[in-house]
């Protein structure tokens, strides 16, 4: 697993975590992709998911319940989803997968919210670790 930290023009600090997988682009980016597999490797996100009409709901014992939407099926390994909180307040994720010679790195950029703690920010950063770590072993394993 590695992170880089950096901070954005407007002084928000962001963490990019990634994580690389011994598996094709397209193979880990189909798996990550499909919102029915989040409760598989996404623990930090939600233990359960459920279409209801047009929307993914999961539920989680952190977050409670949280509307998910992806970005639009692609080829480009993009894989960002907004989370709206129960709040009603949105979080926007930015995800990749990218190539990487026979297999790919998956890159998630964890943004700093306002008001987050240095403690909260490191635990969500340790959750998204995590939760890459856990789509490495689904994925490699499958």
């Amino acid at each position: 697993m590695n992170s880089t930290d950096t901070t954005d023009s407007a002084g928000t600090p962001s963490r990019h975590l990634s994580v690389r997988i011994d598996r094709p682009v397209q193979e880990v980016y189909a798996y990550a992709s499909n919102p029915a597999n989040l409760p598989d490797w996404a623990h930090g996100l939600g233990e359960s998911i459920t279409k209801v009409g047009d929307q993914w709901v999961a539920e989680s014992t952190l977050l409670g319940r949280v509307v998910v939407a992806f970005a639009p099926p692609n080829d480009l390994g993009v894989l960002d989803h907004d989370v709206t909180l129960p709040s009603g307040e949105t979080v926007y994720n930015p995800v990749r997968v990218i190539a990487d010679g026979s297999g790919s790195e998956v890159v998630f950029t964890l943004r700093r919210q306002p008001g987050t703690t240095d403690a909260d920010f490191e635990r969500d950063a340790t959750m998204v670790a995590a939760d890459l770590n856990q789509l490495k072993r689904r994925v490699e394993s499958a």
